[in-house]
């Protein structure tokens, strides 16, 4: 089994900046991709930004303000989110694939609240 654990979200003006972390441990075995998603209040979880094999992917809305990045080393991947609008409040959620024999695992975080607000 793999776990995660985020930190870092909060309350924040619009505007305004966060970082989120998102440290994976357990039984990791050859991290394919990592990656963060989003679902705010009624509505289904997005893709955000997500890293793999040297390839970075956002979604249109947070392309120019967010930025994705790894310490592989740790296991670890950040999000810097800048210029934050009241549209990013949402449930921010770490997802890591594990690769494994040339089967996917897919690991999900317990999920780290952002809000922007004034």
């Amino acid at each position: 089994q793999v776990q995660l654990v985020e930190s870092g979200g909060g309350l924040v003006q619009p505007g305004g900046s966060l970082t989120l972390s998102c440290a994976a441990s357990g039984n990791i075995f050859s991290i394919y991709a990592m990656g963060w998603y989003r679902q705010a209040p009624g509505k289904q979880r997005e893709l955000v930004a997500t890293s793999s094999r040297g390839s970075t992917n956002y979604q249109d809305s947070v392309k120019g303000r967010f930025t994705i990045s790894r310490d592989n080393a740790e296991n670890t991947v950040y999000l810097q989110m800048n210029s934050l609008k009241p549209e990013d409040t949402a449930v921010y959620y770490c997802n890591v694939v594990d690769e494994r024999l040339g089967i996917l695992y897919d690991y999900w975080g317990q999920g780290t609240q952002v809000t922007v607000s004034s």
